[in-house]
């Protein structure tokens, strides 16, 4: 991806709290977001998730007890992460810096948003069949870097998967009323082949928020480089904080 010179010098910043999607952890978003965020200077938390019902509630429990360690924050994810940091954000504007969100994939109410549907029936399927026999059905129709990445992250949610994929599939994104009222740097990614996480969703994120950039990848340049998405986020916000024109 082209570099926009001017834009990717170290930025004085504080510290970037970064939430994985539903069924993913810590260790994907920091795949994602640890290289670029560290070329900057930019210190990175990545909360693991609390697997059942509670996993919004831990995330935003851990924003809270962040940013009262620093002050401020970057706060962002990827999927219903970025929806989680959007919401928190949208709720303490003090306290948030800069957003990072990285496939969004709703605004409002999820409705039949590719996303939710899918974590929908991912629920239904483990909550019948358990864990292993719903991880052998999604690894046989996914390409070989996300079949790993479900291998090493559904394991580690364990019996609450069902509960946090339900938590993530009926839980409202901020509305774009919302998001219009969150006048901070923000930073949107997006995948252009990516049905899950619609760039159009990604756009109307972008055109809703007051300063807000939208950066393009896809997900097959994800899956040779996880840094690709972060990369484009990253390079999102620095033009939205360089008050670029979109």
């Amino acid at each position: 991806m082209r570099q926009d010179r001017n834009v990717t010098s170290a930025i004085p910043a504080p510290a970037a709290v970064l939430l994985p999607g539903t069924g993913s952890d810590e260790v994907f978003v920091r795949s994602v977001f640890a290289g670029p965020l560290g070329a900057l200077g930019v210190p990175l938390h990545t909360p693991a998730p609390v697997p059942g019902a509670g996993l919004a509630e831990g995330f935003l429990d851990e924003l809270d007890r962040l940013a009262r360690r620093h002050g401020t924050l970057l706060a962002g994810g990827i999927s219903f992460g970025a929806h989680l940091a959007a919401e928190w954000a949208a709720a303490n504007p003090g306290r948030c810096a800069g957003l990072l969100a990285a496939l969004p994939a709703w605004h409002g109410e999820p409705g039949q948003a590719p996303a939710a549907q899918s974590a929908t029936l991912t629920a239904d399927l483990v909550a019948a069949h358990g864990v292993s026999a719903a991880l052998a059905q999604a690894e046989a129709g996914s390409p070989p870097w996300l079949a790993a990445e479900l291998r090493r992250a559904w394991p580690r949610h364990g019996s609450g998967l069902a509960a946090g994929l339900r938590v993530a599939a009926n839980r409202p994104a901020p509305a774009l009323e919302a998001l219009r009222g969150l006048d901070v740097p923000a930073g949107i990614g997006a995948c252009t082949d990516d049905p899950i996480h619609p760039a159009a969703v990604a756009r109307a994120w972008a055109q809703a928020l007051p300063r807000a950039h939208c950066a393009e990848t896809t997900l097959a340049a994800l899956g040779a480089d996880p840094e690709s998405l972060g990369r484009a986020t990253v390079l999102a916000f620095l033009r939205a904080r360089a008050g670029r024109p979109r």
